[in-house]
Order: structure tokens, then sequence, then C-alpha cells
């Protein structure tokens, strides 16, 4: 076992240090963290909870409030826009969540690496700063990017053989641009996240595997990237929540082209299309349940894999 082994080990199996006795205010503090967390509870119950069982009771039942069974669910998933909505949304996620993983880990690394203090902080505020954007915001300045006739980089794009917007946003196109949005708005703030994760890790740790002979690669691969592995896991669970859920880029880019980009591309459009286009509230519950699940499976193999919730 290597120098920066057995530190890792030790690090990870120390124990850790806790204040024995009350504080000064400490039932001030415990009091006021009950509020806070009353609050937080509430709040969850009726815009969470509550709703959430709504969903559960519409995708069970038909107009009338009669129990309908899996009438529902075998409705929306005969319908001849759901297979293509979910081969939509999984492509889409596919790319974004490959790429999130891949990139975000080795900015990350890389701007952690960056010995030149003023230089990290530019970096993090440069990659955080189009985070700061709303997401329908954010879609709106992407339709002046991707039109070759007005943005910033028309000349690529027309180098590219695009030479209109209704070229570049073309329904093939689609998922390696919402990909490419979801990235540019969300990468930064995991970023920065992971940035701080990399500030946990011992430097003591760093320092011995670079007594062993370690070079940054090794550093990088055999040290930061496993004890990465639980906050790596979380942003793909985090990741994949946010992007079922597609549906404000396809739906401004469905108004913005006249309808070259349809107004059910994913999922969550197929269920506002039955909700208010076709007052079918409990098919638009059913699609919200079998996103949930889905979201739960792929989510549960983020878990076990990432071992989010195991102890040292």
């Amino acid at each position: 076992m290597t120098i920066a082994d057995e530190l890792a080990t030790r690090s990870a199996s120390a124990p850790r240090h806790r204040p024995s006795g009350r504080r000064r205010g400490g039932t001030t503090r415990s009091a006021t963290s009950y509020g806070f967390v009353a609050l937080y509870g509430a709040l969850s119950l009726a815009f969470g909870v509550l709703p959430a069982l709504y969903a559960v009771y519409l995708a069970f039942t038909d107009g009338d409030g009669g129990f309908a069974g899996i009438g529902n669910f075998r409705k929306v998933t005969s319908d001849f826009r759901f297979l293509p909505a979910v081969a939509h949304v999984a492509l889409y996620l596919a790319i974004w969540l490959v790429a999130l993983v891949v990139l975000v880990t080795l900015l990350a690394i890389v701007v952690h690496a960056v010995r030149v203090r003023w230089l990290s902080r530019t970096l993090r505020l440069v990659f955080y700063l189009p985070g700061a954007l709303a997401g329908a915001s954010s879609v709106l300045l992407w339709l002046f990017v991707l039109d070759p006739t007005a943005s910033p980089v028309g000349g690529l794009l027309r180098l590219m053989g695009f030479t209109s917007f209704v070229q570049v946003i073309v329904p093939g196109h689609l998922p390696v641009i919402f990909a490419v949005i979801a990235f540019w708005t969300g990468a930064g703030g995991w970023i920065v996240i992971m940035y701080g994760a990399l500030n946990n890790i011992s430097a003591e740790v760093i320092e011995a595997a670079r007594i062993d002979g370690a070079g940054a690669l090794q550093i990088a691969w055999r040290i930061q990237l496993p004890l990465l592995r639980k906050w790596i896991s979380y942003m793909g669970i985090m990741s994949l929540a946010a992007g079922t859920q597609l549906f404000v880029e396809p739906q401004l880019l469905s108004q913005a082209s006249n309808a070259v980009v349809p107004n059910d591309y994913s999922l969550n459009q197929l269920a506002y299309q039955y909700a208010f286009q076709q007052n079918d509230f409990n098919g638009a519950a059913a699609i919200s349940l079998l996103l949930l699940v889905i979201a739960l499976a792929l989510s549960a193999v983020f878990v076990t894999r990432g071992g989010l919730f195991e102890t040292d």
C-alpha cells in the first residue's frame, strides 16, 4: 500500500470530533431551526406532496371520478405521439448526462489544479455566469445564437452548411441543441460544487501521492475521481430529474419556428397537450406518473452505482 492509499484510508475512517456540551443560546437556535424546518415541511406538503397525491388520484380515475384502473396509462402509451416523445427525451438525456458527468468533472479538476488564485476565481465566475439566466431567458438568447443571420457565431454555422434558422433546428438536431443549451446553463453551478468537493480532499493525501511519484493524471484518476463518486452520483440524479421535465426549450422553439419543432416533442409537452388542449387531466396525470417512475428507476441506478448512501 502506498503512502497516499494509507492516508486516504485513515482519513475516511477517522472519527469526527464532535464538541461536547450545549453551547450558550442552543435552545434559541434549536427553536429557530425547527421553525425553518416546519415552514419547509408546510410548503412541501402544500406544493409537493398534496399535488402528487392528487395526480395519483387523477391517473387512476376517469373524467367522472370513477375508478379507471390502468385505462389512462393504456390510453397515453397507445397514443402515436408517446413513443416518439420518449425517444426524444431519452436521446437528449443520454447526450446531456454523459457530457455533464465527463466535462463537468474534467473542468472542475482542471480549475482546481490552477494554482493562480485570481485565475481560478475568474474561471469559476465565467463558468457560473450562464447559470444566472433563467431557463426561458436562456432559450430566448439561444434563439439568436442558432440563427445564422443574427448569431455572433453565424460564420461557424454557415461553415457547417446552415444558412437559416429553420435548417439549424430540424428535429434531428434537437437532442444535441437541447443538450448544449442545458449544459451551457447548468454546468457552471456543478463545476463550482465539484470544485468545493475537491477542496475537501485532504491535502496530505495529495501530497503523499506526489511523494509516491504520482503525476497530475494519476492523482485525478486514482484519488480525486474515486472521492468524487458520491458527488457525481448526486449531480446525475438532480440532472436526470431536471432533464426528464424537458419543456421550456422545445415549447419556445416550437413557437419561434412556426411549428417546425412539434408542440408534442417531449413528454411534458404531451402532458400539456392532454391537459390544456384536450381537457384530459387524467391522461396528463398518467404521463406525469410514468415520468416519475422512470426517473426513480434511473435514479436508483445512480444511487447504487455511486454509493450515495454508503457510510465510510
